[in-house]
């Protein structure tokens, strides 16, 4: 349960009673992801992120949905009696769900109204080995760690855990438990046992599902290229390095409709001019676009986004067309020689 999240919601006084236990709606793609996750890793332990809302419920109780789960990347440890996830991968793609949702809020029709608000990571599910159905004690001690940080800006968590249903591994009902059972074929059925911690409880409670069609749910953007291709960025990022760019990525809504495009902005040392490259979030598949802004003045202490908002205001469109063989940083090249020999054909028409 490590994990940077962004958004700091109201966190109860120490001193304060518990709240009422939230409603909980489960979109039935999470159970179908969570099953697939779970039985890939039959004998050992797995897990994912889950990430969802908080959204006003009657009577003063809120309602916790949750939308989706985000798998860990290859570094997640699963062993038969453990499991560690938390990697900075899942950390950028709830970074990426955050900011597209925040952009889809206003488009929202008054019948989804309840869903104005903002995205948040509510805690991980993880399978564990046997017949456990409960949080183990270094499950309480984790939660209770992250939500004793304050930086995490959370006062409450979601631990679903999954159990495999079979003869070897019957499972008895726990006394209040609040559980889903996912059918499968022979020994893959599974059951997900729903636990609730806040600040103020200190212990998990049993916390009742309800499972929502997807499409009566919001649906979440889909992942971009940068993240799901790692060694594909990793190598345009280096192109561009070694070619003597600074370069830095922003996620912006370039073309007024979602998904955001993920732009990287570069500039050489000592140019006047920034050179912004428009990815779609499915690049390759669809070719980039440049743009090109006079140089922003910045220091090393500045805001980049601060930054970036400043040259996409003062940028103008290229034609410059995208070719697979050049990449990234041959756009970025083009659009500097563009530049100079348009800089150069002014100076020569003032006679300078």
């Amino acid at each position: 349960m490590r994990r940077i999240v962004r958004l700091r919601p109201y966190r109860h006084r120490p001193d304060a009673p518990p709240a009422p236990v939230p409603n909980l709606v489960i979109a039935r793609r999470v159970l179908t992801r969570i099953a697939a996750a779970a039985r890939q890793s039959l004998e050992d332990e797995t897990g994912e992120a889950l990430i969802g809302m908080v959204a006003a419920g009657a009577a003063g109780v809120p309602t916790i949905y949750a939308l989706d789960t985000i798998s860990p990347d290859d570094s997640a440890l699963r062993l038969y009696h453990t499991f560690q996830q938390g990697d900075a991968r899942q950390d950028e793609l709830i970074w990426w769900l955050q900011e597209n949702w925040r952009a889809a809020r206003p488009t929202l029709t008054p019948a989804d109204a309840r869903f104005d608000v903002p995205l948040r990571y509510l805690g991980d599910w993880h399978k564990q080995p046997g017949a456990m159905i409960a949080p183990s004690g270094g499950d309480l001690g984790t939660a209770l760690d992250w939500l004793d940080d304050d930086s995490n800006g959370a006062d409450w968590l979601l631990a679903p855990i999954v159990t495999l249903i079979d003869a070897a591994h019957a499972v008895a009902t726990a006394p209040g438990s609040a559980h889903l059972t996912i059918p499968g074929v022979g020994a893959t059925a599974l059951r997900v046992d729903f636990w609730y911690i806040d600040s103020a409880r200190r212990d998990f409670v049993p916390i009742a599902p309800v499972t929502y069609p997807d499409e009566q749910l919001p649906t979440l953007a889909r992942y971009p290229w940068h993240l799901i291709d790692a060694d594909r960025f990793d190598a345009e990022m280096r192109r561009i390095e070694d070619a003597g760019y600074f370069v830095s990525v922003t996620l912006w809504d370039a073309d007024g409709a979602a998904p955001l495009e993920v732009c990287l902005l570069a500039a050489r040392v000592g140019s006047d001019t920034l050179t912004i490259v428009v990815t779609p979030h499915d690049y390759p598949v669809h070719p980039p676009t440049v743009r090109v802004a006079p140089i922003v003045p910045m220091g090393t202490e500045d805001d980049l986004y601060r930054v970036f908002a400043g040259a996409w205001a003062q940028s103008q469109p290229t034609a410059l067309a995208w070719t697979a063989d050049g990449g990234l940083v041959g756009m970025i090249r083009a659009a500097d020689s563009v530049t100079v020999a348009r800089d150069y054909i002014q100076t020569d028409e003032d006679g300078s």
